[in-house]
C-alpha cells in the first residue's frame, strides 16, 4: 500500500508539473501574466489534494480543546462505599461479551462490552461531519443497574471515517492522520485501566 501511494504521489506531481508548464505556455502565447497562470495552475493541482488539510487540523484542534479529556465521576472505592457487599459477588466476564449498534445513517457506531453484571465499557464512535473526516470517540465505564456515568473519556482522530471505513480519505490521505488529541493517549490508557478495575472489582483487594 506504501508503494502505491508513493507511485501515485509521483504520477501526480508529474501531471501537476504538466499543468503549470502548459498554463505558463499558455500566458507566453497570449501575452498574459506568466505569474499569474504559473501560480494560479500550482494553486489550484494543490487544492485537489490538499484542500482539506487546513480545515481538518483546524476543527479537529478546536473541538480537542473544546470536549476531549478524562473525567472520573466517582471512584470504585466511593461506588463498593455505596454498595456494600455487591462488589464481592461480581465476576469477571472475561469473554467480553459484545454488542454492536450503527446510528445517524452508518455515520456512528457503539460498541458494548459486559465487564460483570453490573458495569459496562461502551465505546462510541461517531463522525463529526460528512465534509471533513474526523472521528469523535467516547468511551464510558457504566453501572448498568444505575444506569451511572462512573468513568468517561473523549478524543478525536482525523484521517478516516466510521461510515466509510474503505473508501477515501482512508489511507491515501496519510497527511490527515492524527490518531487523538494532545494527552488523548494518555487518557485513554486510564479509561481503559478503569474498566480493567472495573472488570475484576471483586479481587481488588488481593491485588493491593
Amino acid at each position: 500500500m506504501g508503494l502505491v501511494i508513493f507511485v501515485a504521489m509521483g504520477v501526480y506531481l508529474l501531471i501537476s508539473i504538466g499543468a503549470v508548464a502548459w498554463a505558463v505556455s499558455h500566458a507566453k502565447k497570449h501575452g498574459k501574466s506568466i505569474k499569474r497562470w504559473g501560480w494560479g495552475a500550482a494553486l489550484v493541482m494543490y487544492m485537489i489534494p490538499f484542500w482539506d488539510w487546513i480545515p481538518t487540523v483546524a476543527t479537529q484542534q478546536f473541538y480537542c480543546a473544546k470536549d476531549s479529556g478524562f473525567w472520573v465521576y466517582k471512584t470504585l472505592d466511593q461506588w463498593k462505599a455505596e454498595n456494600p457487599g455487591v462488589a464481592e459477588t461480581l465476576v469477571a466476564n472475561k469473554g467480553a461479551h459484545q454488542t454492536q449498534e450503527r446510528f445517524d445513517d452508518g455515520q456512528g457506531v457503539t460498541d458494548t462490552y459486559t465487564l460483570n453484571d453490573r458495569f459496562n465499557w461502551i465505546v462510541i464512535k461517531q463522525d463529526i461531519s460528512s465534509l471533513l473526516p474526523i472521528i469523535r470517540v467516547e468511551q464510558q465505564v457504566n453501572d448498568v443497574k444505575k444506569g451511572e456515568v462512573l468513568a468517561r473519556y473523549i478524543d478525536f482522530g482525523s484521517g478516516n471515517s466510521v461510515k466509510n471505513t474503505v473508501g477515501p480519505p482512508g489511507p491515501l490521505k496519510f497527511w490527515l492522520h492524527s490518531g487523538n488529541c494532545s494527552g488523548g493517549a494518555i487518557n485513554k490508557s486510564k479509561l481503559i485501566h478503569f474498566a480493567d478495575d472495573a472488570e475484576t472489582i471483586s479481587n481488588q483487594g488481593e491485588k493491593k
